[in-house]
């Protein structure tokens, strides 16, 4: 008589479903950054084995630019609402900033931007692709600026797209809300300044 396998469970095995563990993943790289992150980690996280990884986002970059794409279409800062055309264009920056603050700190833990942060990580192509995204938010800022203060759009958005970082790195390090709202609003009255100079 052949010995049975009591062990293995019966039934069909859970199916892995990708879309599911990008925002898993999205967690895990927002909360320890995407260095801190281990292949290991991700395939505890989903309950899946390491070929199952590796055939659904080819390493862990791949992973990472999914999660990218996955935070610009639920977390990022809509920019293009809050930029509309017949704003002002320090008040539209400020709530900008401002924006930015409270979503820096809406979740202790896992604080700033997954994006920002993930600009100097040190993995080449993982660097690269929070880059990249963090290159088109600075163009949808300075085009915004330089529609009708083309001289001071390279300027602003250096400063506002500094600030940003800046407040995404106190969000990191445990700066709550009312922190990140003081200095938010402080550089809004700066912008405020420059562009009535």
């Amino acid at each position: 008589m052949a010995p049975t396998n009591k062990s293995r469970p019966r039934g069909r095995p859970r199916r892995f479903d990708p879309d599911e563990a990008v925002g898993t993943a999205q967690h895990l790289f927002h909360a320890h950054g995407y260095d801190a992150v281990s292949v290991a980690d991700v395939t505890k996280a989903l309950g899946i084995n390491p070929p199952s990884f590796y055939a659904a986002f080819g390493n862990k970059a791949g992973l990472y630019a999914r999660v990218l794409d996955h935070w610009a279409n639920t977390r990022a800062i809509p920019l293009h609402d809050i930029l509309r055309p017949e704003r002002p264009v320090a008040e539209a920056l400020a709530d900008v900033l401002e924006e930015a603050a409270r979503r820096y700190a809406e979740d202790p833990a896992a604080g700033g931007c997954l994006v920002l942060e993930g600009t100097h990580c040190n993995d080449l192509d993982a660097r690269e692709a929070a880059c990249a995204f963090h290159r088109v938010a600075e163009g949808v800022i300075r085009d915004y600026i330089a529609a009708r203060h083309p001289e001071k759009a390279a300027l602003l958005t250096d400063f506002v797209t500094t600030t940003m970082s800046g407040l995404s790195a106190k969000a990191r390090n445990g700066h709550g809300l009312d922190q990140l709202l003081a200095s938010a609003r402080l550089a809004g009255l700066a912008i405020v300044h420059s562009l009535a100079a």
